[in-house]
């Protein structure tokens, strides 16, 4: 059999978003050494309403869940059923993020091993013609496992009928296939760890399930690689499934002899503390997010000059406010700057000796092979081809700092309640703070700003979640 325990499952839902819609059903097949245990199934209160089309495909309507209970009510039978036993169902992605959804509403952690039969199907019938469930009822004659009475809710988009034609599919692989033959499919599609054997076997024991940081160390106690995740625990397997994703994931597994894990309360923390740790202990394994002492900026002051490039650390960040010459950037070294700019000058047909690039007299290179529009022989004024390089220029503008002062970000792990404030100060991570007191100290000490790429990239994707809070007074 597949595992010891495995629950077969299947949920009706008013609709298609985990994140947006609600369960209205759930039907479970336990099996235990081959042997079915208990078939258990629930109309779900979702405390919506389903819609038209959901009712009719369904059979499920208002008037049924109006008085059954709410998922919350449910969590813990639910729960009983599933925990310890590998997960089956038929596009397995849909059933386990609907479960995994309503569990999270409830602040209830749940995770499991999921096999999914729809990719079981495909792996093993590859020659098949469609793998929906009723596809494979079709091709395998597996329709008794539906009732006939609608009164009993176990026929086609029922959950319990559903669920119980996987464990009827189960059994027919397992009288028509071989057990090695499935076993490998099973495997495959798992992904099952294969831990290298210099790691302790309970490794990947007890890894947190929610957003955080994991560090992978070596021979001593300097870590070889830092990741980040919105789930450690999916992550940190993921670099023992066997398929490595790249060459990188390939030798980390060789050397790595200890996992450590520290959670957070959300995405935006997970991403700030991997920025902050690649660079402060700079791992052998991590490249891009390495300490950028070299970015760069670009900036034009004098339309009649050649643009300035300055490193982010000359830069005196903590005077600079509305008003402030635009910079573009940041760029990863000058080199960079060279190439961004060479690519404009061919796009726009900008002249190679206003950029700086030559100071001999007469037609600059790029007017020669008719690239340039000729400000380098007064076809075209300094000003005007300083104008259409900041236009060209205009993508990379760095972003003004939208708030009059400091700003921060709250997140909470709904799961483990933990809590955290980002603060920031013009593109700057002042700090993280676990509580009010650490916040308080955070609005109101004194910091030296400077300027850190990746730090900038988080919070551009995150700009909408800053709240700009009252200008303290700083403290020294």
């Amino acid at each position: 059999m597949l595992a010891p325990s495995v629950a077969f499952v299947d949920v009706e839902t008013t609709g298609t978003s985990p994140a947006k819609e609600r369960i209205t059903e759930i039907g479970i097949v336990q099996v235990i050494e081959g042997e079915v245990v208990e078939e258990w199934s629930s109309l779900v209160n979702p405390e919506c309403s389903i819609p038209e089309a959901i009712q009719a495909l369904t059979g499920i309507t208002n008037d049924m869940v109006r008085s059954a209970p709410t998922f919350g009510e449910l969590r813990r039978d639910v729960m009983q059923r599933l925990e310890g036993s590998l997960f089956v169902a038929h596009n397995a992605r849909f059933d386990f993020g609907f479960l995994k959804h309503e569990f999270k509403r409830v602040e209830m952690p749940f995770t499991a091993e999921v096999l999914c039969t729809v990719r079981l199907s495909r792996r093993l019938f590859p020659e098949a013609i469609g793998h929906g469930l009723d596809a494979v009822v079709a091709r395998h004659g597996l329709g008794s496992a539906f009732s006939g009475d609608p009164a009993s809710r176990t026929g086609r988009h029922s959950a319990l009928g559903d669920a119980r034609v996987l464990w009827h599919f189960v059994q027919l692989l397992y009288r028509t296939r071989s057990p090695e033959e499935i076993d490998a499919a099973v495997k495959r599609i798992l992904k099952i760890p294969s831990l290298p054997p210099q790691l302790a076997h309970d490794a990947l024991e007890n890894l947190p399930e929610g957003p955080g940081v994991y560090q992978f160390y070596g021979v001593n106690d300097l870590p070889i690689y830092i990741g980040k995740s919105v789930s450690l625990r999916d992550r940190v397997r993921s670099h023992f499934s066997g398929d490595y994703r790249n060459s990188n994931d390939l030798r980390i597994s060789s050397e790595i002899r200890r996992i450590e894990c520290e959670s957070t309360a959300g995405e935006i923390g997970a991403l700030l503390r991997e920025a902050d740790l690649v660079k402060t202990v700079l791992p052998l394994h991590n490249y891009r997010l390495r300490r950028k002492l070299g970015a760069c900026f670009v900036e034009l002051t004098n339309f009649s000059a050649p643009p300035e490039v300055h490193l982010a650390r000359d830069i005196d960040w903590a005077s600079r406010g509305p008003g402030a010459t635009p910079l573009h950037g940041p760029f990863a070294s000058k080199a960079h700057v060279r190439a961004m700019l060479e690519g404009l000058a061919g796009e726009h047909g900008l002249c190679w000796r206003c950029l700086g690039w030559e100071k001999r007299g007469g037609p600059c290179f790029a007017r020669q092979v008719r690239k340039c529009r000729g400000a380098c022989i007064g076809e075209e004024t300094t000003q005007v081809h300083g104008l259409r390089l900041l236009t060209a220029l205009g993508p990379y503008k760095l972003r003004d700092w939208p708030c009059e002062g400091r700003a921060l970000i709250r997140e909470r792990d709904p799961l483990t309640g933990l809590e955290a404030a980002h603060v920031f100060d013009r593109w700057h991570h002042v700090g993280t703070a676990r509580d009010e007191i650490e916040l308080e100290e955070l609005l109101t000490s004194r910091v030296e700003i400077d300027f850190d790429p990746d730090v900038y990239r988080i919070l551009l994707q995150h700009v909408g979640k800053l709240k700009p809070v009252p200008q303290p007074v700083l403290s020294e």
